[in-house]
């Protein structure tokens, strides 16, 4: 279901948008919806499936047996994040791929810059959903963490009202948000055919955002489960 949903949901999207009319020369709808949907899903998934494994990892007492090795915290949260990622990437990948070559959606920039920041925003789903498991006592804890970390990112990200157009104390809080960033990253791969100096900026802060969520959830971890 990991690898499969996504690719669904994006079919989904086509057939909802096949017929539907656009300007002569604008690119057909299903394309801004794509875009979406690749740099959204990965994150939503990721963070999910992270933050209530970690938990059941938690309940289980399989953590806290792992800890009582001379394993360090931030080795056990770096094999939990590659073995995360490894699947992050493998769902990010199979859905650019139904995505280009089975539905048609097409960007100006290289398809290859696509697939990296779909990846890189799966990572990051990641790096939260471990984060945020540290702070949960229960699976339906960690769920409730994603109205309050991923919702917010959602509707401040440009998705709903482009980001220029919030008043300037809701532009702030957007510029702290990393789904800010990917979006415009994936934004300006898709109308741009060479990399621009804005994408590369934005792509180097969602890898520091990913960064930085799995350094705080190492440092977060804790040995004994209340």
């Amino acid at each position: 279901m990991i690898l499969v949903v996504p690719s669904l949901i994006i079919s989904l999207i086509y057939f909802m948008f096949v017929d539907a009319p656009h300007p002569p020369g604008a690119p057909p709808q299903f394309n801004n919806a794509c875009l979406i949907m690749l740099g959204v899903f990965p994150l939503i998934v990721m963070f999910l499936i992270t933050s209530i494994t970690m938990q059941r990892e938690r309940v289980s007492g399989t953590l806290e047996r792992i800890l009582t090795t001379p394993l360090r915290r931030v080795d056990l949260l770096a094999a939990y994040g590659t073995a995360f990622s490894i699947a992050a990437a493998a769902q990010a990948t199979l859905a650019c791929l139904v995505s280009f070559w089975l539905l048609g959606f097409q960007t100006a920039g290289s398809p290859l810059l696509v697939f990296a920041i779909a990846i890189i925003n799966a990572v990051l789903g990641v790096g939260l959903g471990l984060l945020c498991s540290a702070f949960a006592r229960t699976e339906f804890q960690a769920v409730q963490f994603m109205p309050l970390v991923i919702a917010p990112q959602l509707l401040l990200c440009g998705i709903i009202v482009p980001r220029a157009a919030l008043p300037e104390w809701l532009q702030w809080i957007s510029n702290a948000m990393p789904a800010s960033y990917a979006l415009e990253a994936l934004r300006e791969v898709g109308a741009h055919p060479e990399l621009t100096s804005t994408a590369l900026r934005d792509i180097a802060i969602v890898v520091a955002f990913a960064v930085a969520a799995l350094c705080l959830a190492a440092a977060t971890l804790r040995r004994r489960t209340p």
